[in-house]
């Protein structure tokens, strides 16, 4: 089992989010795909603090309003762990984009965000980031390739 953290830094001003195209570790599950910044848990860390430190390891940016959203269940994902993954969105407060040691940072304008290469189970859940619903939800992939989703809002 891994606990992971998924986070959307939100620049309302110019309505788009930061994404990550994962293009730069060897061996990396999420190669070629477009992402939020997150990662795994560090010991004794909360699912906040996990974000936070992995906003800022990735992007060099320090954000505010740091919001939990929702909760996904990704059963054998990668085909031999399942994930636990903690969703947020925050609003960019300052810094300066770093040179990101997962893959390429940019700004995606918000209208624009299905356009690009994501996993098919993120054009499901990415809508549901930008509603005043807290959800908990169950994807199943098998090889990579998204089967079916069921989800409880609250």
């Amino acid at each position: 089992m891994k606990l992971a953290t998924l986070c959307y830094i939100m620049d309302k001003k110019n309505n788009s989010t930061l994404m990550i195209y994962r293009n730069k570790k060897s061996n990396d599950y999420h190669e070629g795909k477009w992402n939020g910044l997150g990662g795994k848990f560090e010991p004794g860390e909360s699912p906040e603090e996990c974000a936070a430190r992995e906003i800022e390891e990735e992007s060099g940016l320090r954000v505010k309003n740091l919001k939990m959203k929702g909760f996904i269940t990704f059963p054998l994902f990668d085909g031999k762990d399942d994930w636990y993954v903690f969703l947020f969105t925050a609003d960019y407060l300052n810094g300066e984009l770093i040179d990101s040691p997962e893959g390429h940072l940019e700004w995606i304008p918000n209208e624009k965000l299905f356009e690009i290469n994501l996993w098919a189970g993120d054009k499901i859940f990415i809508p549901w980031l930008f509603k005043d619903k807290f959800f908990s939800a169950k994807f199943i992939y098998e090889n990579g390739k998204f089967v079916n989703h069921q989800v409880s809002f609250y």
